[in-house]
């Protein structure tokens, strides 16, 4: 295979309580890593990353809030998109992409697919 895809991680905070102390449990903030703009949502699930734009029409995510129904929602038109699957929950086709996190001993970590050449 020419081509694979991958999972570059980068290191986002050192320690979990570091994360909690950028972004508080049910809040959003906006952190710039690997050249993209990244909404990350601290939930009582969990955090989750997302693309910052919103697909609609561009505006700021991490200017929007968290709902109680683990939603991400927009703060110029009000759509909202599942922070596990970046899926609109109103049934519009719009999706914002999702990142992997990962905490880690040495600490928390987002994941980047990327496609790869590989000749062997």
């Amino acid at each position: 295979m020419l081509f694979e895809k991958k999972i570059r991680w980068y290191k986002l905070f050192d320690s979990m309580e570091a994360a909690n102390s950028f972004v508080k449990t049910g809040t959003l903030n906006s952190i710039n890593v690997g050249n993209k703009k990244i909404c990350l949502a601290n939930t009582v699930n969990g955090l989750f990353a997302v693309n910052d734009k919103c697909p609609h029409n561009g505006a700021s995510l991490s200017n929007g809030y968290c709902s109680s129904e683990g939603s991400i929602v927009c703060p110029v038109h009000r759509y909202h998109f599942d922070l596990k699957t970046g899926r609109a929950k109103s049934g519009g086709g719009d999706c914002v992409d999702t990142y992997p996190i990962e905490v880690r001993e040495d600490g928390v970590y987002i994941g980047f697919s990327e496609t790869v050449w590989n000749l062997f």
